[in-house]
């Protein structure tokens, strides 16, 4: 059957997850068009002609985004070992140069496909085009997430200084031949960078409630100050959002101590950048006043603890994060040092991360904390925020499904009756 806002679907016979209740009651799910219009209990009624899904062993709960990730990364798995963060970066142009158009569309579409499989139903995406984002690249992107089905934002990363002028002193010590060769890694100088985002900004012709486009300086100190403040500008002129790698590492912490003489937080603020469009990638190496400055623009961090342990980051605070306001969304940041694009072994890496930071157990994050995050504060960051990707009423249709049968969820733990502990 086809209603006035699209086919109807319902949905019988699942266990529906209520994250904040911590119950799964057996209910069915209404669904039409792409919107879940109602949620009741078995038998729910649905128009004539519903397309019936029998969802009887399956646990139904709410779409999983990825508040963080990349593209380009999808092609370059496992090809780095025992790298930091600046040895990824420094390996860039080997693992994610040299793409056609065609390259870009197929990375990006079986990190659209993974993450489907993998109970993810939209993802904040920071791909990479060198030396520019131009809006035919960017558009090769958006056609993978829109053939696939998922929900994206597109924020293509750009910058104006290379990894070796970004680091204070990394430059004079190459030779006079790494010097020539790095130079020619130097990104398009970031007039050119601010017309591509803008010719691909004002010429997206896709739904931009499924894929929209943001923009991102990747990293502060990989940026002039006047191309953050064009970049923040740009954004306000579109409406969309700002996304930035921000104390990712130790190196990038004391980086920002050096060139602004505080903390690269507390420069974006000078540079008016933090609000509730900005999404901070990271930020392992934010201190409490940070985190303070962050809660009070309604900014976001986007936790990757995954990419984080991966790369010898550190362990983020997600913890004194929440206590501070900041909104959090959980990412696996690229396929490239993070192995896979898994929001699933993402949510659980922070809920360990926050145990392996310290045995007080008062200062662990909750399943609770950890699973809204993954939902509802992914959701968020990437400005789906008015569009709960959740299993409730008039949310966009994106829940997910975990078969309950499997040897993995058994013994299931009981809706109704609580469970007691031996003696």
């Amino acid at each position: 059957m086809t209603t006035s806002s699209g086919p109807a679907t319902i949905i019988r016979g699942g266990l529906i997850l209520d994250l904040r209740a911590h119950r799964a009651s057996p209910g069915d799910i209404l669904v039409t068009g792409d919107t879940i219009a109602e949620i009741g209990t078995p038998g729910l009624t649905a128009p004539a002609g519903a397309t019936a899904i029998d969802a009887r062993g399956l646990l139904l709960h709410p779409g999983l985004i990825n508040a963080h990730m990349h593209a380009h990364g999808n092609l370059a798995k496992g090809l780095g070992d025992r790298w930091t963060l600046e040895l990824l970066l420094t390996a860039g142009p080997w693992i994610s140069g040299g793409r056609t158009q065609e390259d870009r569309y197929l990375s990006a579409k079986i990190g659209a496909v993974e993450m489907v499989l993998k109970g993810c139903t939209a993802a904040y995406d920071l791909p990479l085009e060198f030396p520019a984002p131009t809006p035919e690249g960017v558009d090769a992107v958006g056609r993978a997430y829109a053939d696939v089905g998922l929900r994206a934002v597109i924020a293509p990363m750009v910058a104006d200084r290379t990894l070796y002028e970004a680091i204070p002193g990394l430059l004079d010590v190459l030779t006079p031949a790494l010097r020539e060769e790095v130079a020619a890694q130097r990104p398009a100088p970031w007039a050119a960078s601010i017309a591509g985002l803008r010719a691909a900004l004002r010429g997206w012709t896709r739904d931009r409630e499924s894929v929209r486009l943001a923009v991102a300086p990747t990293i502060p100190h990989h940026c002039s100050d006047e191309f953050i403040r064009a970049c923040a500008d740009l954004a306000k002129e579109h409406g969309v959002g700002l996304h930035s790698h921000v104390a990712e590492s130790k190196v990038q912490a004391i980086v920002g101590l050096q060139r602004y003489g505080k903390t690269l937080t507390a420069h974006l603020d000078d540079l008016g950048v933090l609000g509730p469009h900005f999404t901070v990638a990271h930020g392992v190496w934010l201190d409490l006043d940070d985190m303070k400055r962050l809660g009070d623009h309604g900014s976001s961090i986007a936790h990757n603890p995954g990419s984080n342990l991966r790369l010898g980051n550190g362990l983020a605070d997600m913890k004194s994060m929440l206590e501070r306001r900041v909104n959090v969304g959980i990412g696996t940041d690229g396929a490239n040092c993070s192995d896979n694009l898994n929001v699933y072994e993402a949510t659980r890496l922070a809920s360990l991360v926050s145990k392996g930071r310290t045995p007080d157990a008062e200062r662990w994050v909750t399943t609770e904390e950890v699973a809204l995050a993954a939902t509802e504060g992914s959701a968020r960051a990437l400005g789906f925020a008015g569009q709960p990707p959740a299993t409730r009423p008039t949310s966009s249709s994106s829940s997910s499904s975990i078969r309950t049968g499997s040897r993995s969820t058994i013994p299931p733990t009981s809706s109704s009756t609580p469970r007691t502990a031996r003696p």
